[in-house]
């Protein structure tokens, strides 16, 4: 088969999940009595070509998540040439960050959804200085379920300190939290009490209501429990082999 035909194979393919995941969400939205526009999907991108954004957003979706500063840079420099069309993409890094690379990430980043310590924090607003960001970068505080420091995130009792020091920092917008369920852990009860720390949250911080939680086995508990952003990779993308090391 051409090159053109795998091309329209592959976009067939990416239309098909597309709207199987669409399908999904609105039903769970449905089901929580809520509107599915109120959901942002982030489409987890890792591992997959940089040809399979394009084919995204040529389909809608703009907002891409990635695990890897990176793997991010090589896609965004990748789809900045032929025979790509310039096209305008939210990138949001959803995996642990390091704080040597907050400069790279600050200068082409929407948000970040992994921030679980001060040091983080003051890396990501420093960095937005020196890069002259000319909009803040939204911050999701990354909240740990099951204290599993190899996961990443922060204890619940730990997010208020955290979400001030965001607060704090102008170059920063907190929106909210995040969390990944624990290992074999049953979604709906982790989702509800991710739920329980964003309510708090919002006691301080009244606009940081966004709740980044969800991926692809387990969405529609999170949008029973309030999820705002779900991010979704191999419902959407399939099960791929690594391309970028």
């Amino acid at each position: 088969m051409s090159a053109g035909g795998d091309d329209e194979r592959r976009r067939a393919e990416l239309v098909t999940a597309l709207g199987a995941v669409r399908a999904r969400i609105a039903a769970a939205c449905a089901d929580a009595g809520r509107d599915p526009s109120s959901v942002t999907l982030v489409a987890v991108s890792k591992t997959r070509p940089a040809s399979d954004i394009a084919t995204l957003a040529r389909i809608g979706v703009t907002d891409v998540g990635e695990s890897k500063d990176q793997e991010a840079r090589a896609k965004i420099a990748e789809l900045a040439g032929p025979p790509y069309p310039p096209v305008e993409l939210r990138w949001h890094l959803v995996g642990r960050l390091q704080t040597n690379k907050a400069r790279s990430v600050v200068s082409y980043a929407h948000a970040v959804h992994s921030v679980d310590r001060r040091k983080l924090i003051r890396a990501l607003a420093d960095a937005a200085v020196a890069e002259s960001r000319p909009t803040p970068l939204d911050v999701f505080v990354q909240v740990s379920l099951d204290g599993d420091p190899d996961r990443g995130g922060v204890p619940a009792a730990g997010v208020a300190e955290l979400a001030d020091a965001v607060a704090e920092r102008p170059q920063l917008r907190l929106r909210g939290v995040m969390a990944v369920p624990p290992l074999g852990a049953d979604p709906d009860s982790a989702f509800a009490r991710l739920a329980d720390v964003s309510h708090a949250l919002r006691a301080a911080h009244p606009k940081a209501d966004a709740i980044s939680a969800g991926m692809s086995e387990d969405l529609e508990a999170a949008v029973r429990h309030g999820s705002t952003h779900v991010r979704v990779g191999s419902a959407l993308l399939g099960r791929r082999s690594p391309v970028v090391g």
